[in-house]
């Protein structure tokens, strides 16, 4: 209900507990994410060809999460290119709308998105099924293993904003080793199952958390820890940079 545009039961409504616990099954969501977009794709590259099949890929990924984290990516892209100071960021993050830092932002971040996808499938047919499976794992895994790099600054920091206007709050007011825990294992699973097919894979963990651990020292910094539109800010650099990643280690290793 929180992550994503999916219809839920009628009977279950909304509870800051059950937002709480939701945060163990972040990365689950990238599955499903992960899962819907590589279907998308698999249909029109069928049809049309590899990039316009990534574009409509990106487009259903989009529409599943409502835009969640492109918008936060803008938002912390306005906040922390115009404000210079924690009040002035926290305000102009709030803003619903997207100034120049926030439009310039999300195009690049969706051109080089776009790119990397494409470079990592292009010129290659899915001509057997375990082909067909790797791709599918790497959609997947991209959206897993960003989302934990997103959640686990929940683990570690402080949530900066000192009111309750923020929706994602109740995620950083408490959690248990079985929301940390349940994180691990649903973003780090995919992982596991790909390295299956090459190990080298595994490797990507380091530029994923490398770049996560800058990004919340970032905001640590200057906002003295994170917010919800950090968190899907995160998510959306991380997942491109696993994408980089994947491309560096599949032409020299």
């Amino acid at each position: 209900m929180f992550y994503t545009r999916i219809p839920c039961p009628k009977n279950i409504d909304h509870n800051p507990d059950y937002l709480n616990k939701a945060s163990r099954y972040f990365p689950l969501v990238g599955w499903i994410v992960g899962s819907v977009a590589f279907g998308v794709y698999s249909v029109f590259n069928f049809l049309m060809g590899s990039e316009i099949a990534v574009l409509f890929s990106m487009i259903a990924s989009i529409l599943v999460t409502g835009a969640f984290h492109e918008d936060g990516f803008a938002d912390v892209c306005d906040g922390f290119g115009g404000g210079w100071t924690k009040e002035k960021i926290l305000m102009i993050m709030k803003d619903s709308a997207i100034g120049a830092y926030g439009a310039i932002g999300v195009v690049l971040l969706l051109l080089m998105k776009f790119m990397a996808v494409s470079t990592l499938f292009r010129n290659t047919e899915i001509a057997s099924l375990n082909l067909y499976f790797v791709f599918s794992l790497l959609f997947v895994t991209a959206h897993s293993i960003s989302r934990l790099a997103a959640v686990s600054i929940v683990f570690t920091h402080q949530y900066s904003r000192e009111d309750a206007s923020s929706k994602s709050k109740p995620i950083a007011q408490n959690y248990t080793w079985r929301e940390v825990l349940g994180a691990f294992f649903f973003g780090l699973l995919p992982l596991v199952v790909l390295s299956y097919f090459q190990w080298q894979l595994l490797l990507v963990l380091i530029p994923v958390f490398v770049t996560r651990f800058f990004m919340a020292r970032y905001f640590q910094k200057w906002i003295d820890g994170y917010t919800g539109d950090c968190l899907g800010a995160t998510q959306q650099v991380c997942e491109v940079v696993f994408y980089l990643s994947a491309i560096a280690i599949w032409k020299f290793i």
